[in-house]
């Protein structure tokens, strides 16, 4: 199906004259930040280092949760998040890392590598983190 054409121009081309969304996008802006983290003329990972410094800590992270280091690898994979966060805000171009706007982009990395990172640290057994108010709503929900 193709896109309604409903008025031409005085030189006879057609164009869309309605408001509404094509059915098929045919362009895209690029996430602000897209760009590059380094020049065109280095190799691919030095131009990616951003996102590869975030995979490489989630990898390890993950590889560390793997060999029952379970506390220490997820509060890894929190911190490998917002550490995305930081370079998202700091940094002009973080290549890949830029998926979204620079707004939005830093919330979810930033929200997600939090809630990890305070999982991470309330897993049982033996919390590092405890808050107080969490078992007396669990005791509530489940009581009634």
């Amino acid at each position: 199906m193709r896109d309604a054409i409903s008025v031409v121009d005085e030189d006879g081309t057609p164009r869309r004259a309605t408001r509404r969304f094509p059915l098929f996008t045919r362009d895209t802006a690029r996430p602000e930040g897209g760009g590059r983290a380094a020049g065109g003329d280095a190799p691919a990972p030095a131009r990616q280092w951003p996102m590869l410094a975030v995979l490489g800590l989630v990898g390890l992270g993950l590889l560390l949760t793997a060999f029952d280091a379970f506390r220490i690898g997820t509060l890894l994979v929190g911190v490998a998040l917002v550490g995305g966060a930081v370079l998202r805000w700091v940094l002009p171009g973080v290549g890949m890392l830029a998926v979204r706007s620079r707004f939005t982009d830093i919330a979810t990395y930033g929200v997600l590598g939090l809630a990890i990172a305070l999982l991470a640290l309330m897993a049982q057994p033996n919390p590092w983190l405890e808050v107080p108010f969490l078992k007396d709503t669990l005791h509530f929900t489940v009581r009634g």
